[in-house]
């Protein structure tokens, strides 16, 4: 990997007495080190890691301090630290706003990865880890908790410039379940949220089992081609990046790399050139899963007719050959765990 940091900058968002957010500034920027690239490039990983996403793009009808501010930056108007305090300002606005009591650090770190100039906004929590020296004297640090970053987005700088008008160069976390961070997260940078990557992953589900039946697929043919698609998009979402349509025509159909292409072209399928999309919803094309009422199950598509039936009529599936983990369970439930256990014993 190969991310190239160029300037990062840290604020601290305290709560006070009335659990109101504080802002307290850093009054310079992070010097860049080795420890600092290693940081950025843990975030890069770990944000792209998150399944859910949401893009957007800067608003007329939101509050436009971020928006000027980076526009006045990349003029080099002004500078990097005061493009990171008014945007530390202009969340501390919101918080208050919506009345949420968030603390945290606010990392605003602009670096390049490939080809690409990103802006990345994420606040992360911390918690303390313990030592013990080699006289056993315990000392305590303070460790950034980046592996629950839940709070950032990110503007992908190049496509700002190129492209805007496709409004999609903010990707941002969609959060915990049942919270809105375009409530207040999107509110603080100024934008709206536009292209549905879970929307876009459904057309494409559905497009791609279209052009199975039209290209006349066997069901060796579908199992791998889904895989392919599958591999393909998870890569792509992992880096960050869209997924290509041109591209993604040449993994369906390795022997008619455009068949796909035309196939959308002739339907006039909505499926846009280049498009992101949510790998947890592409997951369909190569697994099923479901969950209720006290039941859990997933199985790869391919056993579908094979060692999993199921029959629509009665809403009852078969499993033949169950997994060694689950029969060893239910075996050992059925016959009692002693009388399980003595006959194991006497095997051996």
């Amino acid at each position: 990997m190969s991310v190239d940091v160029q300037q990062l900058a840290i604020n601290y968002l305290e709560l006070d007495e009335q659990t109101q957010s504080k802002a307290h500034y850093r009054p310079s920027l992070v010097a860049p080190t080795a420890a600092v690239a290693h940081l950025v490039e843990q975030l890069h990983l770990a944000y792209n890691g998150k399944p859910a996403k949401g893009y957007a793009a800067f608003s007329a009808d939101k509050d436009p301090q971020v928006m000027t501010v980076l526009n006045d930056w990349q003029k080099q108007t002004s500078d990097f630290l005061v493009l990171a305090n008014t945007s530390t300002a202009a969340l501390e606005q919101q918080l208050l706003a919506h009345q949420l009591p968030e603390s945290g650090y606010l990392l605003i770190c602009h670096y390049r990865y490939l080809a690409s100039d990103y802006l990345l906004f994420c606040l992360l929590g911390s918690k303390d880890h313990f030592s013990l020296s080699d006289d056993l004297e315990l000392a305590t640090s303070r460790h950034l908790d980046i592996a629950r970053m839940q709070l950032a987005a990110r503007i992908d700088l190049t496509e700002y410039g190129s492209s805007p008008e496709q409004g999609k160069y903010i990707s941002f976390i969609r959060g915990r379940a049942g919270r809105k961070v375009a409530d207040f997260f999107l509110d603080f940078l100024g934008c709206e949220e536009g292209t549905d990557a879970r929307v876009n992953s459904k057309v494409v589900l559905a497009s791609v089992e279209e052009y199975f039946s039209a290209a006349e697929f066997d069901s060796n043919e579908k199992t791998d081609a889904r895989k392919q698609v599958f591999s393909y998009c998870e890569e792509r979402a992992k880096a960050g990046q869209d997924v290509v349509l041109s591209e993604l025509s040449a993994v369906i159909d390795e022997q008619e790399q455009q068949g796909f292409l035309r196939y959308c072209q002739e339907q006039q399928l909505e499926v846009a050139e280049q498009f992101p999309v949510e790998v947890k919803e592409l997951k369909k094309l190569i697994k099923f899963a479901g969950q209720g009422a006290g039941l859990s199950l997933s199985f790869e598509q391919k056993l579908l007719g094979d060692r999993v039936q199921y029959d629509p009529h009665s809403d009852t599936i078969l499993i033949k050959g169950t997994p060694p983990n689950l029969r060893d369970q239910l075996q050992r439930f059925i016959q009692g765990y002693s009388a399980f256990d003595r006959e194991q014993g006497s095997a051996e």
